[in-house]
């Protein structure tokens, strides 16, 4: 039985009034003789005080007995807590809003070849790779302003440099009044899956099998209809529609190994032009509906062109034309983009005016932009004008 507030209030005045007779009692017998009713009286009231300490003591020795169990049984809660977290076979941390890692747990570390101190205080940027890390610091910057559970797929670098391909999920944690205070991550490794896609997307041949390939010039215009996909055996071709004012729209690009064709847009207007020299073959849309093999080959590429298309949503939702030009220089890395010994190539040309149109914008604009990286040293041409970044 635990004394409540009224319980400890009662015993308190008891006590306190007690404490005043026994007084008086003490000083009458100092200054008065001994009456024969007032040590029977005092006696009385000193046994009764010795009973309610008692009972008090008594109590509050078991209130003591079941606070230390109900501490133990939260100790035991926290440990059991702090074990999921450190052994969860998942990788697991906790940064401020700026991204600073505050806790991480053991796989976290196994993950990325560090110590767990070594990632306390780190900028979680820090294992990020360098390509990705200008659209990790925007992702991070608006992270904040959600208020759902958010994903990302971005490539990690462990410690000695190696590369992992990571799905992310990021929750914010707020206070009571809603402001953000902390960032929980949970990521997984999907390198292994990345190469089942890619492998996948690379098993072209039931595509190219006895088929017919066409061959198009650079800026020639690739015949669409909705009874055919188009698949790209080499080359790349721009996918493109207008605007009410007729100017062209870039929204979206095919590169070697991916899938076009109008059966894939809603689009009433949608054109595909040969950024170089293409060769494709025709895959009949009945043909792929008849043939459970030739929809597994072709499912993961359309799924490429899918998040493809949601990138350049992206692109186009971006409020200033800096973020959208720097998310698309991203994304031509990611589709067309050759390692070189001096860095990051494109295998396209691009003119500013194709540019433009994919990030709705002007060339005046964008030739402004591009003379600020080259100035800046983060590209430069080749001989045959395509844009290399610089591997900084």
């Amino acid at each position: 039985m635990n004394i409540d507030k009224l319980e400890i209030d009662k015993f308190t005045q008891r006590t306190q009034g007690m404490y005043r007779r026994l007084t008086d009692l003490y000083e009458n017998l100092n200054t008065m003789p001994i009456m024969p009713d007032v040590l029977p009286q005092a006696l009385v009231e000193l046994g009764s005080a010795s009973e309610i300490v008692s009972l008090a003591t008594e109590e509050l020795h078991q209130q003591n007995e079941e606070l230390i169990q109900t501490r133990t049984l939260l100790e035991a809660e926290r440990q059991r807590y702090q074990d999921l977290f450190e052994f969860a076979p998942d990788a697991y941390l906790v940064t401020d809003t700026l991204g600073i890692i505050r806790e991480a747990n053991h796989t976290t570390a196994t993950l990325l070849k560090v110590s767990q101190n070594y990632l306390i205080d780190k900028p979680i940027v820090n294992f990020v790779a360098l390509p990705d890390r200008p659209a990790f610091r925007s992702y991070l910057t608006q992270i904040c302003e959600c208020t759902k559970v958010k994903e990302l797929v971005v490539r990690m670098q462990k410690r000695d440099g190696e590369l992992l391909d990571a799905a992310m999920t990021v929750g914010v944690v707020r206070n009571q009044q809603g402001k953000p205070i902390a960032l929980r991550w949970l990521i997984r490794d999907i390198t292994e899956r990345k190469q089942a896609e890619l492998a996948l997307l690379k098993n072209d041949g039931d595509l190219t099998q006895n088929r017919l390939w066409h061959k198009y010039c650079k800026g020639e215009s690739i015949s669409l209809n909705l009874s055919t996909l188009w698949y790209v055996c080499q080359g790349c071709v721009k996918l493109s529609t207008l605007c009410e004012t007729g100017e062209e729209v870039m929204v979206g690009l095919a590169a070697e190994g991916m899938v076009f064709g109008s059966s894939l847009t809603m689009l009433h207007i949608y054109q595909a032009t040969a950024l170089s020299e293409v060769e494709l073959v025709s895959i009949d849309v009945a043909e792929i509906a008849a043939s459970p093999n030739l929809s597994h080959t072709l499912l993961p590429k359309i799924n490429q062109r899918l998040r493809q298309t949601e990138f350049f949503l992206v692109i186009a939702g971006r409020r200033r034309v800096q973020d959208r030009f720097d998310q698309l220089l991203l994304l031509l890395k990611q589709e067309i983009g050759e390692p070189v010994a001096e860095g990051i190539r494109l295998s396209v040309r691009f003119t500013h005016e194709e540019l433009a149109s994919a990030c709705c914008t002007t060339r005046v604009t964008i030739t402004r932009l591009m003379g600020k990286l080259q100035q800046q040293g983060q590209i430069y041409f080749d001989s045959k004008h395509h844009i290399i970044f610089k591997d900084i």
